[in-house]
């Protein structure tokens, strides 16, 4: 919600309304793409690497506790 609101907020200054907005476009523009590209990595990228070195981390330790092993073996059978 607070990026939200920031990213409304800065919306007048990114599409030029108002008085000396062409000075103050681009900064608007850099303020909102950064929200939406922080709220991007945070919301969905950062828990979606975390699943997939804790999914890395589980079979490694599998591996590790077989002693290095394969999973299956025809020797065994």
């Amino acid at each position: 919600m607070t990026t939200l609101s920031m990213i409304f907020g800065m919306l007048p200054i990114a599409l030029k309304i108002g008085r000396a907005a062409e000075q103050r476009a681009p900064l608007g523009v850099a303020v909102i793409g950064g929200l939406l590209l922080s709220t991007l990595l945070t919301l969905v990228i950062i828990p979606v690497v975390y699943t997939l070195f804790d999914d890395l981390g589980g079979l490694l330790a599998k591996v590790w506790r077989r002693g290095g092993r394969p999973a299956h073996s025809d020797d065994e059978q």
